[in-house]
């Protein structure tokens, strides 16, 4: 199974239009890599759906980079129980 760094660029390539090998970690979500606020909504329900999670909205449309929303999604996993 892919690691939760390569489902979350993967997802994120698939919602913003972007090249997945483009993504860095340290990408900003709006100023890095272009998403727009309904965009960081898609974004959220994707990440739920991708890894059978549900996350606290504003807590997750905090998260700014890419490798904040696989700290934030491994924890959330964790602390769910859902297996990465």
């Amino acid at each position: 199974m892919a690691s939760v760094q390569d489902r979350v660029k993967s997802v994120t390539a698939r919602i913003l239009e972007v090249d997945e090998s483009a993504i860095k970690d340290d990408d900003n979500f709006s100023a890095d890599l272009g998403a727009e606020s309904i965009q960081s909504i898609e974004l959220v329900a994707s990440f739920e759906e991708e890894f059978g999670i549900e996350m606290d909205e504003e807590q997750a449309l905090s998260v700014d980079t890419v490798e904040k929303a696989v700290a934030f999604i491994a924890q959330v996993c964790q602390e769910q129980g859902v297996e990465v």
